[in-house]
């Protein structure tokens, strides 16, 4: 599961970065696609400490982030999954935690790193939506255009 999960996190790192790098060549400064991004941003360091036995982190699951405040918070999050990812063996363990309003779960840690990561995709996937709505373009963070880059058979 580890190299799976080291795929699937440089992947979700990759298009993070070039959804930020969008916003900001395109100067988007859109209330309802900037906190569709925080909330990424905040979901991605919540779970984590999470998976981590950290206190909660001190992020709001949807707020006014700015651009800059966002590109920094998904940088730190990004880089720390794939610290944890690289630096763990195994993730299959049960872990008891309380949701952002304090309703107790239990879900094996290997599935709360799946959802973590196809949360972000699916949430990439509205700020393209809304993108396109507003007049930007959206960028391209499908996983085979990673893939592809990843292996040479793509330059962007």
């Amino acid at each position: 599961m580890k190299k799976y999960f080291l795929k699937l996190y440089q992947f979700n790192a990759w298009a993070n970065q070039r959804v930020i790098k969008t916003l900001a060549d395109q100067k988007v400064n859109h209330e309802k696609i900037i906190s569709v991004m925080g909330h990424i941003a905040a979901a991605e360091m919540l779970w984590l400490h999470r998976v981590k036995g950290l206190p909660k982190p001190d992020v709001k699951l949807w707020s006014d982030y700015s651009l800059e405040v966002l590109s920094v918070m998904l940088k730190k999050a990004d880089t720390d999954w794939l610290d944890y990812i690289q630096n763990t063996e195994s993730f299959d363990r049960e872990l008891k935690y309380t949701n952002y309003t304090g309703d107790p779960f239990t879900n094996n840690v290997e599935s709360i790193i799946i959802h973590t990561a196809n949360h972000a995709s699916y949430h990439r996937a509205q700020v393209a939506m809304l993108l396109r709505q507003n007049g930007f373009e959206p960028v391209n963070t499908d996983f085979i255009t990673y893939d592809r880059i990843v292996l040479g058979q793509l330059n962007v």
